[in-house]
């Protein structure tokens, strides 16, 4: 059946925009690997399964690393992250294995993430702190963050990002929670003077694709009264991230605090 020319005009126009809409995107090279899911092993293993996540959902080089893994599904290779890597002392916790109970922290992930790149001959990921800098205007911040972002993903490894609830108790800001998630695709590029920017990521827990929107606060937070907050925020309403801690009525902000990435 042939088309006529208004179809086939609309049909060309969905297509150029659909193309348009995928080359504004930058993606993880392999996205399609999909999320790791933490609770094959526990709760608390989310920075195994988002490291995981990120070798296997990168570039073919990253990939192999993965592969070396010892483990024919996603439980037995997090099994063995967590036995040969997590179980070693943490040279950032005196007197405290990499992984405990309380989960671990982006140090010593960035110390697992090496080690596991080494395998396949990668360079290290490194950690990277997301405070504000000294002089540093928000708009340069929340461009710093997708400038890091977009550049991990462009050299073939999806960044692993630290997310913290805080909420606000007793006149404080108290954190609640923090939960490692692999980011999977970020705008290629950012107009000018932007106070916000989306992106998609995986979910290590029970492995879920979800959406957020990383944005320069509205009002200040975790920070002085009346002073701008060191910190961007992360709005990600499909996040469990501390909720169950939250006391009714309570202000709540989760913030990306650590970045590991290329």
């Amino acid at each position: 059946m042939l088309l006529r020319p208004r179809s086939l005009l609309s049909g060309l126009v969905a297509t150029v925009l659909i193309i348009a809409a995928r080359a504004d995107e930058r993606w993880a090279p392999h996205a399609v690997a999909g999320p790791v899911n933490q609770l094959k092993v526990a709760g608390n293993a989310c920075g195994p399964a988002a490291l995981l996540a990120s070798f296997r959902c990168g570039s073919e080089n990253w990939r192999s690393s993965s592969e070396a893994i010892p483990g024919d599904s996603d439980r037995s290779k997090l099994l063995y992250i967590i036995r040969a890597h997590g179980l070693q002392p943490s040279n950032s916790l005196r007197n405290r294995k990499r992984w405990s109970s309380g989960g671990i922290n982006a140090e010593d992930l960035t110390e697992i993430a090496a080690e596991i790149a080494g395998i396949g001959g990668q360079p290290a990921p490194r950690m990277e702190g997301l405070l504000r800098e000294k002089r540093e205007s928000p708009e340069r911040h929340l461009d710093r963050l997708h400038d890091r972002l977009r550049d991990s993903l462009k050299r073939g490894f999806p960044p692993v990002i630290n997310l913290r609830r805080y909420a606000r108790r007793d006149g404080h800001w108290t954190p609640l929670d923090g939960h490692f998630v692999t980011i999977v695709m970020v705008p290629e590029k950012l107009p000018r003077r932007s106070s916000s920017f989306k992106f998609t990521y995986f979910d290590p827990w029970g492995a879920k694709k979800c959406h957020g929107t990383f944005r320069i606060p509205t009002a200040p937070g975790l920070s002085g009264d009346g002073e701008q907050s060191a910190f961007l925020e992360a709005v990600v309403p499909e996040a469990r991230i501390g909720r169950e801690k939250l006391r009714r009525g309570e202000p709540t902000v989760v913030v990306p605090e650590v970045m590991i990435g290329r």
